[in-house]
């Protein structure tokens, strides 16, 4: 099938069409089983519509013909309405009703409340209950890629024996509602399903589908699911000695007033505490503490959406 440029952008989508009638009964959900027993590995792309780096890289590993030597092996193509209307060369569309990376809570699935986003979500859901580990791959506005690990020690470990990309942040998500790499198993400690979710880079840079296809075939050799010991990827300089930030504050913007005091990217580390990073209406934002990093900060943020996360480096 033909692929589909996308107008306002550097990158060249694919058609997900002939994904629509799958092997699992769900739309765009592909699913494959090896021979040998071993753990159920979920790989999730275009939670957000416009993210398409993650569709670009799972089209290119099914095409590849990439299967599990053991276990089970599922790819997910997330909100595949949302990416349809980037892929018609309509504006970025994040999502359709609400943002399909904050409903994962079971009071949301199990609630009466209904939404595009949510009922796709509630689909899924058998599926990603199912998984062992999961694999959530993103863009962002800008800056470097990086993995989010979550809070916990189990998350922080995969992320670091993963180390692609080398820079990993540790923090508990947003108060808009809860992520999909925390959602069920994934953010119980007492639990053994894990998940990491990876910012490849910018939406529309063609890297950033480059690092997502390089991050997926990492991640399926490091938790066992593909021998790929012989395996030569780029490593765009993100392979190296891992760098962990932890994440103290998320910073949500309470109006639609938020702006930075000065143009900023993310990863700055902001030499004093007391400096003043951002005003958000009459709110004035400032570093709670010396060397402070700025993590993912938003240039465009609503009310409720997280702006930016302050971070201290711990490794």
């Amino acid at each position: 099938m033909p692929s589909a440029t996308r107008s306002a952008a550097t990158v060249t989508l694919p058609s997900l069409e002939r994904y629509r009638s799958s092997n699992t009964g769900i739309p765009y959900v592909l699913s494959f089983t090896a021979s040998l027993p071993g753990p159920h590995i979920v790989l999730t792309a275009i939670l957000h519509g416009n993210e398409v780096c993650g569709a670009i890289a799972l089209d290119r590993l099914l095409r590849a013909g990439i299967r599990p030597n053991r276990g089970r092996l599922t790819f997910i193509f997330a909100n595949v309405d949302a990416f349809h209307r980037v892929d018609r060369g309509a504006a970025p569309c994040r999502f359709i009703d609400e943002d399909m990376n904050r409903v994962w809570s079971p009071s949301l699935l199990d609630g009466k409340r209904s939404s595009s986003e949510l009922q796709r979500a509630r689909t899924l859901r058998p599926t990603i209950d199912s998984a062992d580990y999961l694999l959530d791959i993103h863009s962002m506005q800008h800056g470097t890629p990086l993995l989010l690990s979550g809070p916990l020690q189990k998350g922080r470990r995969l992320a670091l024996d993963l180390s692609f990309p080398a820079l990993v942040v540790s923090d508990a998500g947003h108060a808009a509602g809860t992520r999909l790499r925390d959602y069920g198993g994934f953010g119980d400690p007492a639990r053994s399903q894990n998940a990491v979710l990876v910012e490849c880079g910018p939406h529309d840079s063609p890297k950033s589908a480059e690092v997502a296809v390089a991050t997926a075939l990492r991640f399926l050799s490091c938790v066992g699911a593909v021998q790929m010991d012989r395996l030569s990827l780029p490593e765009f300089g993100l392979k190296g000695p891992a760098r962990l930030i932890e994440v103290t504050d998320a910073v949500t913007a309470t109006s639609r007033r938020f702006r930075f005091t000065a143009a900023v990217s993310g990863l700055e580390r902001i030499a004093k505490a007391g400096t003043v990073i951002a005003r958000d209406g009459d709110r004035v934002i400032a570093t709670p503490y010396d060397d402070c990093v700025l993590v993912m900060p938003a240039d465009r943020c609503q009310p409720g959406q997280t702006a930016v996360r302050l971070g201290r480096v711990v490794a």
